[in-house]
C-alpha cells in the first residue's frame, strides 16, 4: 500500500464539517486481500495490537460492529481498516476522535481514507504508523511481496517494525502537542458554550472568541489578568510583605543572597525553617522542615538554580492546599500531598517508584493529570534524613515521602475538600487574591485541618499563584472533580456578551468578488470595521494588509484574529474548499451565488454537480440565513442542505413559482420586480413589501445595463439585509458602491477618458465571459467593438472554445492572447484554440489578430481603437493592465516592437488604489501586481 496524497482539512469541507484528514491510498496488490481472504490470525493480531478497536461501532452503530465487519463474508478493504487504526492509535494517544469515512474513488484499487483528528501532525503521524502497523501484520510470502510494491513511508527507519515503540513514540509526540489539563479544561469549557477558539501557537496560547469581542489565555493567565499583579505573586517576598500588612496569616521572612545570609536568617528565624527561590514556581528549589545550617545551606545552592535572590522564612506545619479562586470567588479547593510511595513489605523504593509510575494518569510534565515520580537531590535528601536509600524495602502501607512540597507537577496527588472550607478560610483566600490582583488566583495554605478556622488552630498563606493549574481540581485523585475553567469562561464573557462577530460566506462561480466587496462596503458605511477576504487580498477596515489570493482558511483566519476587526465577510473560493475548508466552523449568513462551468477537470471535481456539492459547504455550516439564486437550479436544490433558520431566494424572475410560495409562506426573498421607471430590487420578508432601489440608481449596474452586476446588488442586499442592516443601509451602500477601479479592481472597470469606451474585467469562464458580451450588446456602442481575448491555460478544452464561440459574432475585431502562466499550456496553444473556434463561429479570418503576448495584445487593440468604439480587455494582469489603459498615448509612428519594448521598460509609477469604501483611497506607490494563481 502506498499514500499517493495527504489532505489536512482545518475545517468544514466534503467529507465533514470538523477537521479532518483524507488519504488517498492505493492498495496495490491488497486490492485482492479484503481482510475475510488474510484469515482469523491477521484479525487476531490486529485487535491484540490494537485491543480498543473492539469497542468500535462501524456502520453497525454499536461495540463489536467493526470487529464484525472485519470477519463476516469477505470481510473488508485495507483502506477501511488503515481508517479505524488511524483513528484507534489517536485516542491511545489521548485523543478523542471517533469519525471514519473510506469510499472507493474512480480508479480501481484506489481509495480515499478520511479520518478525524484533534491535532493535525498527529494524526498524520497516526496514519504512518497504521500503514506500517497494517503491512507488519499481513502473512507470509504477502508481506514481502507488498513491502516490495510500497516505496518507504517518509519517517520510516530502517529494521524491524516494533509496534509497541512505534506507539509508545506516537504517544510520546501527541504529549509534546497536545494542550496541557489545564488549557484543555479551559478550551472544553469554551466549546460547551459554543465559544470559537484559535491556538495561536504550539504552546497553550489560545484566542477565545472571535474579532473585537476576543480574549485570550495562556495557561490561565487571561487577557484580563494585570500585569502587574502577574509580577507581585512572582516575588514571593512582596507578596509575603503585602499580605502581612493586611494582617493576613503568613511566615516571617528574610532574602539572602549567600549561603552565610541564609545560614544567619535560619538562626534569626529559628529552626526549623524553609527555603526557597525568590520568584520561581511549580515547587522548584523548594526546601521544607530544615533543622541545621548544614541542610540550610544545601537548600540554598540549590534555590539559588530556580533564582538569584533566596527566601528564608519560618516553617508552618500541616497540610498544603491550593485555594482556587476565580473572578473574585472561591471555586475549588484541594489537599496536595506530596510525591510518595506506599511500602508493600516486598519492593524497594525503586521499584515502587516504578510501580507507581505505570498508573496511566501519571505523565511527564503537564502533559496528564498526574505528574510521574522522579529521584532526584530533594528526594535523595528525604530518603537520607530516614535513613533510607533507592533499595530500602519499605514496610507494609508505610509511607515514604519523595517530594517536601504537595505540587502536582514533581508527583503529588489531590483530594477535593471545596465542601469542608471554613468560611474565615474562604475569606482568607478571597482577601489575598485581591490584595495581589488576580482575576485568576491559587492561594497556596497550610493548615491542619481546612475545616477548622485559621484564627482558631492556625496556619499561613505560603504563596499567591498567578497562572494556577487547574489538573488537581478537574482530576484530582480523590473527591468531587469541580468545573474550575467553566467560571474563567463566564469571568471572560460574562452572559449576554459577545463573543462571535458576523461572518458572511460568499461562493459562486462569479461575482462573488464584487458581491463580498458591496456587501462590506455596506457595514463600511454604516461604521463597522470590516474584515474583508478576496481574491486580490486581505482588507481591514478597508486598507488592504495582505496581497494575493485569499480566499482561503489561512486569510479567514487572518481576519477571525484581528481584534479591530467587527464584521468579516469572507470570499470563499472553490480552490481553497478543496486544498484544506473553510477557515471556520460556522458562518451567519452563508451565499452561493450561481454554479457554472469553470475548473472542471481540476481536482477531481469533473461535473456541475460536483461543483455544486462543494460550493454547498457554505449554506451547510450557515446558522442564521442562507442566501440561494432561485434562477440556478444547482443553488436551488441547495435548501434541502442548510440548517439555517432562514432561506433567501434571490431571483430575477417575478414570476417565480417557488418563490412565490415561499414569500406567501411567510419567506424571505430578494426579488428584481418590474415597474414603470424601470427595475426594482425588492425585498420580502415576514409578509411584508419592502422596495429597496432601482436599479438604474446604482452606480455598478452601469443604469441598469449590467444585469450580472444587478444580480451581485441584489445578494448583496439580501446578505446585509439578513445581518442586521436596515433597508436603508443597504440603499446607501448600493447608492455609493461602485465599480472604479479603486473600489472593485478587475470587475467591469470602465474607463472614459479616451475617445473611446475601455471595459476591463477579469472574466475567464464562459458565464463571465456571456455576461459582459450582454452588457457590450446593451450599451449599443456607436462605433466598433473590440474584444482582447484570452482564456487560463488549465481549463479544458471545450470550455476554451465555448468562451470563444460566445464572442463569436458580436463584435468588429478580436486580439487573442495568452495569460503570462501559461498552467500546462504551449506558448501559443490558447490563442491558436481560440482563434480556430472564431474561425468555426463565422468571424472573418481578416478579422482576428491573433498577438500572445498580454501588454502586446492591449496595446494592439488600443492602437485599433476610434472615436466612439468600445473596446473590451479580457485582463489577467489586472493592475499592469489598467496602468497600460490609463496611461495609453496614440503614437502610430513607432513600430510595434518598439512600443512593447516601451512597454515593459516603463515602470508605469501609477499609484495603486485599494478598495477603501466610503469615498476612501488608500495608495500603494510600489505598483506591484496583484498575485493570481489557478484557485478561483
Amino acid at each position: 500500500m502506498k499514500v499517493l496524497q495527504t489532505q489536512v482539512f482545518v475545517g468544514p469541507s466534503l467529507y465533514a464539517h470538523f477537521p479532518v484528514i483524507r488519504l488517498t491510498l492505493d492498495l496495490g496488490l491488497l486490492e485482492e486481500w479484503p481482510s475475510g481472504k488474510l484469515g482469523p490470525a491477521f484479525t487476531d493480531a490486529l485487535l491484540e495490537a490494537l485491543p480498543g478497536l473492539r469497542e468500535h461501532g462501524c456502520s453497525y452503530g454499536e461495540p463489536g460492529g467493526f470487529v464484525r465487519r472485519l470477519t463476516e463474508g469477505e470481510g473488508t478493504w485495507m483502506g477501511h481498516v488503515l481508517e479505524h487504526v488511524a483513528i484507534e492509535l489517536q485516542n491511545v494517544a489521548g485523543a478523542r476522535v471517533s469519525f471514519g469515512k473510506t469510499r472507493e474513488t474512480d480508479e480501481p484499487g484506489v481509495y480515499s481514507v478520511v479520518y478525524e483528528y484533534d491535532e493535525a501532525e498527529v494524526g498524520q503521524e497516526a496514519g504512518r504508523v497504521a500503514l506500517n502497523l497494517l503491512h507488519h501484520l499481513l502473512p507470509e510470502p504477502l508481506r514481502t511481496r507488498v513491502l516490495a510494491d510500497s516505496p518507504p513511508v517518509e519517517g520510516d527507519e530502517e529494521g524491524p517494525f516494533d509496534f509497541a515503540e512505534e506507539r509508545d513514540a506516537l504517544i510520546r509526540y501527541a504529549e509534546r502537542r497536545a494542550l496541557g489539563p489545564s488549557t484543555g479544561s479551559l478550551v472544553r469549557a469554551a466549546e460547551e458554550r459554543g465559544i470559537p477558539w484559535i491556538r495561536l501557537n504550539r504552546r497553550s496560547l489560545i484566542q477565545f472568541g472571535h474579532g473585537r469581542w476576543q480574549r485570550r489565555i495562556q495557561a490561565t493567565v487571561t487577557s484580563d489578568t494585570r500585569h502587574i499583579a502577574v509580577e507581585m505573586a512572582s516575588d514571593k517576598e512582596l507578596t509575603n510583605r503585602v499580605l502581612a500588612d493586611l494582617g493576613l496569616p503568613v511566615p516571617r521572612q528574610i532574602t539572602a543572597f549567600t549561603e552565610d545570609e541564609a545560614a544567619r536568617a535560619a538562626r534569626r528565624l529559628g529552626f526549623p525553617v524553609v527555603v526557597k527561590p525568590l520568584d520561581a514556581n511549580h515547587g522548584r528549589g523548594v526546601a521544607l522542615d530544615l533543622t541545621d545550617e548544614e541542610s540550610v545551606r544545601a537548600a540554598f545552592r540549590a534555590a539559588r538554580e530556580h533564582s538569584r535572590t533566596v527566601i528564608v522564612e519560618t516553617y508552618l506545619t500541616g497540610f498544603d492546599h491550593r485555594m482556587l479562586v476565580v473572578n473574585g470567588e472561591l471555586i475549588a479547593v484541594a489537599k496536595r500531598v506530596p510525591g510518595h510511595v506506599v511500602g508493600d513489605g516486598t519492593h524497594s523504593v525503586a521499584e515502587l517508584v516504578e510501580i507507581t509510575n505505570r498508573d496511566p494518569r501519571r505523565g511527564i510534565g503537564h502533559e496528564k493529570v498526574l505528574t510521574r515520580l522522579e529521584f532526584d537531590a530533594q528526594a535523595e535528601r528525604l530518603l537520607a534524613d530516614v535513613g533510607y536509600h533507592r533499595d530500602t524495602v519499605p514496610a507494609q502501607g508505610e509511607v515514604v515521602y519523595l517530594r517536601s512540597t504537595g505540587n502536582i507537577s514533581t508527583g503529588g496527588t489531590a483530594i477535593d475538600v471545596t465542601d469542608v472550607v471554613h468560611p474565615d478560610n474562604r475569606e482568607m483566600a478571597l482577601r489575598a487574591v485581591k490584595a495581589i490582583g488576580l482575576d485568576v488566583g491559587g492561594v497556596d495554605f497550610l493548615t491542619d485541618d481546612i475545616g477548622r478556622s485559621y484564627r482558631e488552630i492556625g496556619g499561613g498563606i505560603c504563596e499567591v499563584n498567578a497562572a494556577p493549574g487547574f489538573r488537581m481540581h478537574v482530576a484530582p485523585s480523590e473527591g468531587t472533580p469541580r468545573d474550575v475553567a467553566g467560571p474563567v469562561m463566564d469571568m471572560l464573557f460574562p452572559a449576554g456578551t459577545p463573543r462571535r462577530i458576523p461572518i458572511a460566506a460568499v461562493t459562486g462561480t462569479n461575482g462573488k468578488t464584487t458581491t463580498a466587496r458591496m456587501l462590506a462596503h455596506m457595514f463600511k458605511m454604516k461604521g463597522h470595521h470590516v474584515g474583508l477576504t478576496t481574491t486580490d487580498g486581505v482588507y481591514i477596515d478597508g486598507v488592504r494588509t495582505v496581497e494575493g489570493d485569499m480566499t482561503g482558511p489561512t486569510a479567514a483566519r487572518m481576519v477571525l484574529r484581528d481584534p479591530n476587526v467587527d464584521v468579516a465577510v469572507m470570499e470563499t473560493a472553490r480552490g481553497g474548499l478543496l486544498r484544506a475548508g473553510m477557515g471556520y466552523r460556522t458562518c451567519d449568513v452563508g451565499a452561493v451565488l450561481n454554479v457554472a462551468s469553470d475548473h472542471l477537470g481540476l481536482k477531481g471535481i469533473d461535473t456541475l454537480e460536483d461543483l455544486a456539492n462543494v460550493k454547498r459547504i457554505v449554506v451547510e455550516v450557515a446558522t442564521d440565513t442562507a442566501v440561494l439564486n432561485a434562477d440556478d437550479p444547482h443553488c436551488l436544490r441547495m435548501a434541502d442542505h442548510t440548517t439555517a433558520r432562514n432561506i433567501c431566494y434571490v431571483t430575477m424572475n417575478h414570476g417565480h413559482p417557488l418563490v412565490k410560495e415561499h414569500i406567501r409562506a411567510g419567506g424571505r426573498a430578494m426579488v428584481l420586480e418590474e415597474g414603470i421607471n424601470g427595475h426594482m430590487i425588492t425585498l420580502y420578508d415576514r409578509g411584508s413589501h419592502v422596495p429597496l432601489l432601482w436599479t438604474h440608481l446604482v452606480p455598478a449596474t452601469m443604469e441598469g445595463r449590467a444585469l450580472h452586476n444587478v444580480q451581485n446588488a441584489m445578494f448583496a442586499a439580501a446578505m446585509g439585509f439578513s445581518m442586521g442592516l436596515k433597508p436603508e443601509d443597504v440603499r446607501h451602500g448600493l447608492r455609493t458602491f461602485d465599480t472604479t477601479f479603486f473600489q472593485a479592481p478587475g470587475r467591469m472597470n470602465v474607463y472614459d477618458e479616451h475617445p473611446f469606451k475601455v471595459i476591463l474585467d477579469y472574466g475567464h469562464n464562459p458565464a463571465a465571459v456571456q455576461a459582459m458580451v450582454d452588457l457590450v450588446q446593451r450599451l449599443r456602442p456607436e462605433g466598433r467593438r473590440i474584444v482582447v481575448l484570452a482564456a487560463p491555460g488549465d481549463r479544458r478544452d471545450e470550455d476554451v472554445r465555448q468562451i470563444a464561440s460566445i464572442v463569436a459574432g458580436n463584435f468588429d475585431r478580436y486580439v487573442v492572447r495568452r495569460d503570462d502562466g501559461l498552467r500546462g499550456r504551449g506558448p501559443d496553444e490558447i490563442p491558436a484554440m481560440l482563434r480556430e473556434s472564431l474561425l468555426a463561429g463565422g468571424v472573418p479570418d481578416g478579422a482576428i489578430d491573433v498577438i500572445p503576448d498580454e501588454q502586446a495584445a492591449v496595446d494592439a487593440a488600443l492602437r485599433m481603437a476610434a472615436p466612439r468604439d468600445l473596446l473590451l480587455v479580457f485582463a489577467d494582469a489586472i493592475t499592469r493592465t489598467w496602468k497600460q489603459v490609463i496611461n495609453f498615448q496614440p503614437d502610430g509612428a513607432r513600430p510595434a516592437e518598439e512600443r512593447l519594448e516601451s512597454l515593459r521598460a516603463s515602470p508605469m509609477n501609477v499609484p495603486e488604489m485599494a478598495f477603501a469604501g466610503a469615498g476612501e483611497l488608500v495608495r500603494d506607490e510600489r505598483g506591484v501586481r496583484l498575485s493570481r494563481d489557478a484557485e478561483d
